[in-house]
């Protein structure tokens, strides 16, 4: 009488079909893309966005009198950290060819951020072209992406708020800025109205996801 075959050592008995399912599945949600395009959509992540730009306006406007120095590594951060935030949304466009404009917009924050924090030797005309060609470079590449996609959630108001990016960046770079009080004020105020800009939209992917 033949014996029954047991498993070989170190090798247990093979996963019931569900559960099997149930690791791939697991593996899906744990790949480094996935996460990224479930946190880049994410109402949360919009909103912290938002709290970054206005808690920079913020600083910059209660610390008028400080040093230019201290401006630019307020700006850096700024610039760095929202970059950061520009290049994880990026990864919740659902097609490749939707992705490149929030990604280039991620890279001109970043390298505008490092440039900001590079050292003491900025000048007021420095730090007000470096914050000006951001906000309109970004700007208009949210702008495009706005029109491209027509299946863009709330597309209306991304468009405006990245009109609103075009208009500070225009606005920056056109007026005579001959001290870092005047960039101060400035830069504060487009960062407050930025910031509101945002956290409206935020809230604003929070009812779509509810009714969704």
């Amino acid at each position: 009488m033949s014996m029954p075959r047991q498993p070989e050592p170190g090798q247990g008995p093979e996963p019931p079909p569900e559960r099997a399912f149930e690791e791939v599945a697991e593996a899906v949600r744990t790949d480094p893309l996935d996460s990224l395009s479930v946190l880049g959509a994410s109402w949360k992540w919009a909103l912290g966005s938002a709290l970054v730009t206005l808690i920079a306006g913020i600083l910059i406007l209660v610390w008028p009198n400080e040093t230019l120095h201290v401006l630019a590594i307020l700006i850096g951060l700024y610039l760095l950290v929202a970059g950061v935030f520009r290049f994880v949304s990026a990864f919740s466009r659902g097609e490749h060819g939707e992705r490149w404009p929030t990604l280039l917009a991620a890279v001109v924050f970043v390298v505008a951020g490092v440039l900001c924090l590079r050292g003491p030797q900025q000048t007021i005309t420095f730090l007000a072209l470096l914050v000006g060609v951001v906000w309109l470079v970004s700007g208009m590449l949210g702008a495009c992406r706005a029109v491209v996609n027509k299946d863009l959630p709330h597309r209306g108001f991304t468009f405006a708020i990245a009109l609103l990016g075009v208009v500070a960046g225009i606005v920056v770079l056109c007026l005579p800025i001959e001290s870092a009080v005047a960039l101060t004020r400035l830069l504060g105020l487009w960062l407050l109205l930025l910031g509101v800009a945002e956290l409206v939209g935020a809230f604003a992917i929070r009812s779509a996801l509810r009714r969704a």
